[in-house]
């Protein structure tokens, strides 16, 4: 090598990298490397690098360096050169900045120098989820080129004996760009990987090995900049370096090629998927297409879908085609990928994962990438679940070995299989949404997730809106139809959605009224999904929906060639249009879920109504609201409700078949009674209640796990608690037997419970529990399912042909040392002492050793080994078919145990009602009910049920309504003096008598209420553009519509969203209507004093008030919180704006205000003043002039006239 000037001082700048082209040949090749370009490294972007290259010599011995350089040279900026002891190698003096040549690890050079580049040193890099499987084989081809052939490398270690040393592949381009790729490999889907933990050898242990070689040359390393063509000799001839020289450096040829700026597409190629967005990779996602090639904005855009062009596909590696084939169909939904032991996140998806939850983002050949454990999966789907997401599920449908043993198969005919057929098969499992959770691990509670269709048409003379409905509780299997005519308030429509709460709604796109609307958006959460259909398309059509289910063989028979049945309540709704097209829409839907067979083929379907009028108490949407039944008015919790006072069920299904209770009471007293009989009963003795409590307290939710094995996807540690739960059934009712034999509803429970003994006979020896709860595997007893046995027979065979292996290598090699080691998927390997080793036959392959063993594999052995993998393989698809054969001879008797289910919800109900009867303060009293003309409400002493828990000191208060008193109470009182209170703990004490419960009272008579009504509250509705007295004339409308005199109505302060002569009228208007001509029950709360006044005489109201004690020198009110006789003095606002902090000032003015503008308290003194002559009130002359007039008093005539022939008296 020619020799290059020296110097000591350090020139003003470096001078530009050249690249130098070899003469021969063979040199330039990129695939030819050398231990001196395996050391070689790039420098860090923004520092000039001078690479020198010089003419190879015949032999390479050694290295040398320049001593204090290289101590001045930057960590990570070495470049290596290999050899033993070689001569020094002249070269160009460098700059401080460039980079100096460290010693080689075997040779003698500078021991000081720190060598940053060797293959063993390697930074620790992050771990990814994501990990090398076989489908990668394919993806990666296009970056196959840049990647250099591997050679074997054996290196024994000996100074640990439980270090595991492997014989593996050594990649010489390890410290590439690639680098910065790396993923921990994990127990993949992938074929076993021959490279494995290295150890380093020891210097000074290891001797030294000459290595004779002729080395290619370095790596040539181009400045971005500049691009140097072919030149002859050798560049270290023609670089010369004067220190003294600070001009720019001048070509010297004219053949060097000046590079253009990279543009900003070239730079996003470079970019990393991770680092780049979607739509630099996919120009089709910048413009975002549907499959029907509409853009988003038009009003036929489908946003589930989106449009991949046909050429982008011949840019897809297998991989990639396999995955964007799911993904156009469910463009709005996380698909969840499976690789190996993870499930994976792409594009998309994986930005929405990286910055919801923080995923790590890595990439996966062309596309970005997040991943998540496979033991994580139900845990991450309630987190995207939560968020509102829809969730898909893509599963391997094969091992990688499974994928080896299917292509041989094809590969017997000779016929070479096709690129696609070379990666792992996966299919689409299942979509989750928050409507059609199906898991229990995955569903928030006990109570039941709805998913609903609502098809809405005009079709009756009136133009009113006719309803179909249906919907599913997916977790069990239940499906509920429903159709009603409804007002022009849809008030059986709120009523629905109030009682059902839908997680998930389909909707007929641009089918469905803004009223309707509204009722939706007012009444559910907001996670619920929302999803518009396509009418026919999507929303199919009755006819459509009947030609779907005969075609689709969800109802076939057990017989075959039998004919399919269609459920007793879908043949009747075979004829109703609205239903059937609504019910299309749901199937459809379900359909493109994956889950419409597993759900529709337990035929479990029933009829809904939401207003049963003729045997429950109706309580409407705007009761259930008002009253807070299910759901508090001050977070929507359920703290402080009925619902959470009274349920005290122990059994998941038995607290969802409560809700329905409380949702319905009953409106029959002879069957009120009957709960009412069992409670005392359960009460009286409390050993039938303790000791179903104690059996049932962890009973499994049995409902959705029957449904989950009739779908066949049942785990198997929830088969042994599904078949423990129904023995522990069993058990009991065979224990309550001793408490049967009357006629009361536990009687006919305990005498209506199935035989549960014959169906769980066979279960009691079918196969392993042990197994199936600590393992998870069915295994089935010898000599019931003969496959399996045959199966199993065949494995063990082949474990004793390698025992007897092992057995016949120990004796030859004369030692009792061998034996089998697992290590990773390298299973069965023979392990050898060290001291024996010399004895193997040359044809053995060592695959692993340590410091006393070294372990091999040899053809035999590896034949065994295979046949042994090929044969789990298969039993582990034998064991799939086995559990399903078990879920189906199981589901034979879904009937049988579906019945079994519901009779333990009932029983559950009832001793939760005896419960909450008996977890009452005293003083709680059974209710009476009585059957007379008049409607009659009277409790003694009566508390609010939902306040005691809470407060100790509870004023009590009676209540006394219809019968021998008045109908209606007209009650005044000071703001907060607890008007409110005694309105609702009246209707909550009624419903609680209706359920079968005690009430909180000394003593409680009434008649069974049809319906409770209410209107409380001062709330707008800015959404719908209703004002507040807006809001109270709809909510009064109905009452006025839709009362009875067997309803029990309550009005508080109607007519204060308007003025005072407006409200004072209307307030005045409705009071008589309810009272006279109604004939309800109930109370009339207002702060209008005239109307006491008004009404005095009126034999059908009576006038209540709160008491209060009055410090008018202080301005303070002391609430009694009593119900008396009476009119209240005022309303005390002044008082209570004292009270409440305002300043002196205002109060004082605005007391004066009020003498000189109430309005009110002057018609009070108009009407005394008037009544000291002959009075009769404006309701009063109303009615006679309408019966002068038209002859008669419309409905409630009867009534009416009756009302006011003891008003006349009165007078």
């Amino acid at each position: 090598m020619a020799k290059s000037e020296k110097s000591t001082t350090t020139p003003s700048r470096p001078a530009p990298a050249r690249k130098q082209a070899s003469s021969a040949a063979p040199s330039t090749s990129k695939n030819q490397r050398s231990i001196l370009g395996f050391f070689s490294k790039a420098p860090t972007a923004g520092l000039p690098l001078l690479k020198k290259q010089a003419s190879p010599p015949a032999t390479l011995e050694g290295a040398q360096t320049d001593g204090p350089a290289a101590a001045r040279t930057p960590a990570g900026k070495a470049v290596g050169k290999v050899g033993k002891a070689v001569k020094k190698m002249d070269r160009t003096p460098v700059a401080s900045s460039d980079v100096i040549e460290p010693p080689s690890s075997q040779g003698g050079g500078d021991k000081n120098a720190v060598v940053q580049s060797s293959p063993s040193r390697r930074a620790k890099r992050p771990v990814s989820y994501e990990e090398p499987d076989e489908d990668d084989e394919d993806d990666e081809a296009p970056v196959a080129a840049r990647r250099s052939k591997s050679r074997k490398k054996v290196i024994d270690s000996d100074d640990d004996d439980d270090e595991d040393v492997f014989v593996g592949e050594v990649d010489e381009e390890s410290d590439d760009d690639d680098m910065d790729d790396f993923i921990a490999s994990e127990d993949s889907d992938a074929a076993p990987s021959k490279s494995k933990k290295r150890k380093r050898p020891s210097p000074s242990k290891t001797p030294s090995r000459k290595r004779s070689y002729a080395p290619s040359p370095l790596p040539p390393v181009v400045d971005d900049d500049v691009e140097m063509g072919d030149s002859q000799g050798s560049s270290a001839q023609r670089w010369k370096y004067d220190p003294d020289d600070t001009k720019p450096l001048q070509p010297r040829s004219s053949n060097i090629i000046r590079k253009p700026k990279p543009t900003s597409s070239d730079l996003a190629k470079k970019q990393k998927p991770s680092k780049s967005e979607p739509e630099h990779r996919y120009t089709w996602l910048a413009n975002l297409l549907d499959m029907d090639r509409n853009p988003p904005g038009h009003p036929d855009y489908d946003p589930r879908t989106v449009y991949i062009p046909p050429n982008a596909w011949t840019g897809f590696s297998a991989f990639e085609k396999q995955y964007w084939q799911i993904k156009q169909k469910f463009w709005n939904t996380i698909v969840f990928f499976k690789k190996g032991k993870f499930y994976e996140l792409y594009e998309n998806d994986a930005t929405i994962g990286h910055q919801l939850f923080d995923l790590k983002l890595t990439d996966r050949v062309n596309m970005r990438m997040v991943g998540v454990p496979e033991s994580s999966l139900d845990h991450w789907a309630n987190q995207f679940v939560a968020k509102g997401y829809k969730i898909a599920r893509v599963d391997q449908m094969e091992s990688a070995l499974g994928k080896e043993m299917r292509e041989r198969e094809d590969s017997v005919g000779g016929a070479k299989a096709k690129k696609v057929d070379k990666i792992i098969h996966r299919e689409l499992a299942c979509v989750l949404t928050k409507g059609t959770l199906v898991e229990g691990s995955m569903l928030e509670d006990d109570m039941a997730t709805y998913c609903v269709a609502i098809k809405e048409t005009t079709t009756t003379a009136d133009d009113l809106p006719t309803f179909g409905i249906a919907f599913v509780d997916t977790a069990t299997g239940q499906f509920f139809l429903s159709e009603f005519v409804d007002d022009v308030d849809l008030t059986k429509f709120e009523t629905f959605v109030a009682q059902t709460r839908p997680q998930e709604l389909l909707l007929e796109k641009s089918c469905i009224s803004v009223k309707a609307l509204r009722i939706l958006k007012n009444n559910t959460s907001p996670t619920t999904i929302w999803n518009y259909l396509k009418t026919g398309k999507e929303f199919w059509g009755a006819d459509v929906t009947k030609r779907e289910l005969d075609c689709s063989g969800y109802f076939l028979t057990e017989e075959p060639g039998a004919d399919e049945e269609w459920p007793a309540t879908l043949t009747e709704a075979k004829d109703k249009e609205i239903i059937m097209s609504a019910f299309g829409a749901l199937v459809q839907y379900l359909r493109s879920l994956k889950l419409d067979r597993d759900l529709l083929s337990q035929r479990n379907f029933a009829w809904y109504s939401p207003i049963q009028k003729s045997t429950t108490l109706v309580l409407d949407g705007q009761t259930l609201i008002n009253l807070e039944i299910f759901a508090n008015t001050y977070d929507g919790g359920q703290a402080g409700t009925l619902f959470k006072m009274l349920n005290r069920c122990i059994t998941p299904f038995g607290k969802r078949m409560f809700r329905q209770w409380v949702c319905h009471p009953l409106a029959d007293a002879k069957k009120i009674n009957e709960r009412l009989d069992a409670v005392d009963m359960l009460n009286a003795d409390s050993t039938l209640r303790e000791q179903f409590t104690g059996q049932m307290t962890r009973m499994p939710d049995l409902e959705r796990l029957i449904s989950r094995i009739h779908a066949g996807v049942c785990r198997p540690d929830d088969f042994v608690r599904v078949l423990e739960g129904f023995e522990q059934i069993e058990y009991t009712m065979s224990m309550l037997g001793a408490f049967g034999g009357g006629d009361g509803i536990i009687d006919r429970l305990i005498s209506g419970m199935p035989d549960l003994i014959g169906p769980l006979e066979y279960w009691k020896t079918a196969f392993d529990r042990t197994k199936a709860r600590d393992e998870r595997l069915l295994v089935p007893e010898r000599g019931i399912e003969e496959d399996f046995d045959d199966s199993e027979d065949r494995i063990l065979g082949i474990k004793q042909e390698l025992f007897g292996l092992k057995k016949e290598w120990a004796a030859k090699l004369g030692t009792k040392g061998v034996q089998f080691k697992d290590i990773g998927k390298e299973i069965y390997q023979l392990e050898v002492p060290v001291k024996n080793s010399k004895a193997v036959p040359k044809d053995w392959t060592m695959v692993s050793s340590t410091k006393s063993e070294k372990r091999y594999y040899f053809p035999e052995l590896k034949t065994l080994v295979r046949a042994l993998q090929e044969a789990q393989e298969t039993h582990g698809q034998i064991v799939k078919a086995t559990a399903g054969r078990f879920f189906q001879r199981f589901d034979k008797d879904y009937t049988t145990w579906l019945t079994a289910v519901n009779i333990i919800a009932q029983l559950d109900c009832l001793i939760s009602l005896a419960r909450a009867s008996a977890g009452l303060s005293s003083p709680s009293c059974r209710p009476s009910f009585v059957d007379t003309e008049r409607t009659v409400v009277d409790f003694t002493e009566l508390r609010h049920p939902c306040v005691l828990p809470n407060v100790t000191d509870f004023i009590p208060n009676s209540i006394r309504l219809g019968g021998s008193e008045p109908n209606i109470n007209l009650l005044t009182g000071a703001n907060a003096a607890g008007k409110s209170t005694i309105l609702r703990m009246t209707c909550i004490a009624a419903i609680m008598a209706q359920i079968g419960c005690y009430v909180p009272a000394e003593s409680a008579t009434l008649t069974p209420i049809d319906r409770i009504m209410s209107r409380l509250g001062a709330n707008d509705n800015i959404f719908a553009a209703q004002s507040t007295f807006f809001v109270e004339l709809s909510e009064t409308k109905k009452i006025l519509a839709e009362a009875t005199p067997r309803s029990l109505v309550i009005l508080d302060e109607l007519g204060r969203g308007t003025s005072s002569y407006d409200g004072v009228a209307v307030a005045q208007a409705v009071l008589h209507h309810v009272a006279t001509h109604v004939g309800a029950i109930g109370f009339f709360a207002t702060h209008y004093h005239s109307l006491a006044a008004e009404f005095a005489g009126h034999p059908e109201i009576a006038p209540r008030r709160m008491a209060i004690d009055v410090d008018e020198a202080e301005r303070r009110v002391t609430f009694l919180y009593r119900l008396e006789e009476g009119v209240a003095q005022g309303s005390f606002g002044m008082h209570c704006a004292s009270m409440c902090g305002i300043p002196r000032k205002v109060v004082e003015r605005a007391e004066v205000a009020a003498k000189e503008w109430e309005h009110t308290s002057r018609l009070t003194v108009g009407l005394e003043v008037a009544k000291r002559g002959t009075y009769v009130p404006l309701g009063w002359q109303s009615d006679i002039a309408w019966m002068l007039k038209e002859g008669k008093l419309g409905e409630g005539a009867d009534r009416g006239v009756e009302v006011l022939m003891k008003a006349i008296a009165g007078i």
